[in-house]
């Protein structure tokens, strides 16, 4: 896996081989943050990556000039490999937290401009996640929660409901919550 943009752009990501985690492809990565980059100024975000995995989308957000990056990912070795990787890749802002998401979303007190979530395909109540984030407050009026997930699912009909980007088997459901008036 690489980084696609910012300062870091190029530089290659190799998780060991017995690596337990499913990277977003670049390919979709790629299409993501070209929409991202028209519709948002990365310099200054405060970023929320749930079920990090390779911490791919972490990387990027900080390569862009988030100001912060938290990636919260529950596999010990996961999180110490993305802790490992962004200290070799001089990323200070990018900070790892070792815990479960559905633990740590109601325990949060940081608020966010985007949050991204991208578990597991099979995980069990992964329709429920949209839910959990929009209503726990942890992002700013206005801002997207962006849930990556398999072709199967369908978040339309739900109230915060955006757009919904598709790139090959990857699709990413674009959620807003309200502004302030």
């Amino acid at each position: 896996m690489r980084i696609i943009g910012g300062k870091l752009k190029g530089r290659v990501i190799l998780p060991p081989s017995e690596y337990n985690a499913r990277p977003t492809t670049d390919f979709a990565k790629e299409g993501l943050f070209n929409m991202l980059d028209n519709e948002y100024e990365f310099e200054g975000l405060k970023v929320l990556d749930l079920f990090a995995g390779t911490g791919a989308i972490g990387f990027e957000f900080a390569s862009r000039g988030a100001d912060r990056v938290y990636s919260i990912e529950m596999n010990r070795d996961n999180a110490s490999f993305i802790r490992s990787e962004a200290r070799k890749l001089g990323l200070g802002n990018l900070s790892v937290v070792h815990a479960n998401v559905f633990d740590f979303l109601p325990i949060c007190r940081e608020k966010f401009d985007i949050v991204f979530a991208d578990p597991p395909y099979a995980l069990q109540g992964l329709d429920s996640i949209p839910d959990k984030v929009l209503s726990s407050g942890i992002l700013h009026p206005g801002c997207y929660f962006i849930l990556e997930h398999g072709g199967e699912y369908n978040f339309s009909s739900h109230t915060l409901f955006k757009k919904e980007k598709t790139y090959g088997r990857v699709h990413f459901s674009i959620f807003e919550t309200p502004s302030q008036d």
